[in-house]
């Protein structure tokens, strides 16, 4: 498995790339939020980066626009494709996403689509399946795939979701923590549901919730409750070979520090 790690799309793009080659990775998840950037000149401007500092981009993470709240009660209103009032603009910021991977040879495309229905026999859960497969198709038509990050729903409701919307290109980014931190599943058993629908995965760690309100809290790698040994093993028997893309969701020289750990703690347990 190669090593990587989250890179943010921004005007200064060479510096990102700069940074993943000086942190010794070859391999970067890249994630726009800011949908102005994904311009014909931002293509090129990554593609040459790329090219410069050796660094492989395995999947374009794509954000979109408007509120959002990571908790457990606004979370459901607000994220993803999941809130009626958004979802026309979401799903076009999510093809126009599309076409900017292609632009820049990406064939992964990656988001969270919110927190999916558990019960599939409602009319929430049948629209929402709608609206995911006009996205599907179109990035189908790019040439890609897109991939689902784990975490608002419980492993089979994702299986479900993928299933039903049945276009052949669909995936799952893995996000081990975000499983833990939503409360949803243990990752290594989670693995058993995704089998090879796993075309990429986060590195990440963290805890439980500990209220009904809030997420539990992202920890550096190790010093959470996803268990890194376990994980890769299953990993590697469902057939998995992809990138492990270090995600440390907070910045400045903390998170530099964290990288590098994390680094050096997953190279001594893929090595195994």
């Amino acid at each position: 498995m190669k090593l990587g790690v989250l890179i943010q799309l921004q005007e200064n793009i060479e510096e990102e790339f700069k940074k993943v080659a000086q942190l010794g990775f070859s391999s970067c998840q890249l994630c726009s939020w800011d949908e102005s950037l994904r311009t014909n000149e931002m293509a090129e401007k990554v593609k040459d980066a790329c090219k410069k500092y050796g660094v492989e981009i395995s999947t374009f993470w794509c954000g979109w626009s408007g509120p959002m709240e990571w908790n457990f009660y606004e979370g459901p209103h607000t994220l993803g494709l999941v809130p009626e009032e958004y979802r026309e603009k979401r799903m076009k910021q999510l093809k126009q996403g599309s076409d900017f991977a292609k632009k820049i040879g990406v064939v992964n495309l990656a988001t969270h689509a919110g927190f999916l229905p558990e019960v599939p026999d409602t009319a929430e859960y049948k629209a929402l399946i709608e609206c995911l497969r006009e996205v599907a198709l179109h990035i189908r038509e790019n040439g890609q795939y897109f991939l689902f990050e784990t975490g608002q729903e419980t492993p089979v409701t994702l299986r479900r979701v993928i299933e039903d919307i049945g276009t052949g290109n669909l995936g799952i980014n893995l996000d081990p923590a975000n499983l833990i931190l939503y409360g949803k599943a243990n990752p290594v058993d989670a693995l058993y549901v995704f089998g090879d629908l796993v075309r990429d995965v986060h590195a990440k760690d963290g805890c439980c919730p500990t209220d009904g309100k809030n997420l539990g809290v992202e920890t550096p790698l190790g010093e959470g409750m996803v268990n890194f040994p376990a994980l890769i093993k299953k990993l590697k028997e469902v057939g998995y070979d992809g990138a492990l893309t270090i995600e440390r969701e907070i910045s400045g020289e903390e998170q530099i520090k964290d990288i590098k750990m994390a680094k050096a703690f997953l190279e001594s347990i893929v090595a195994l």
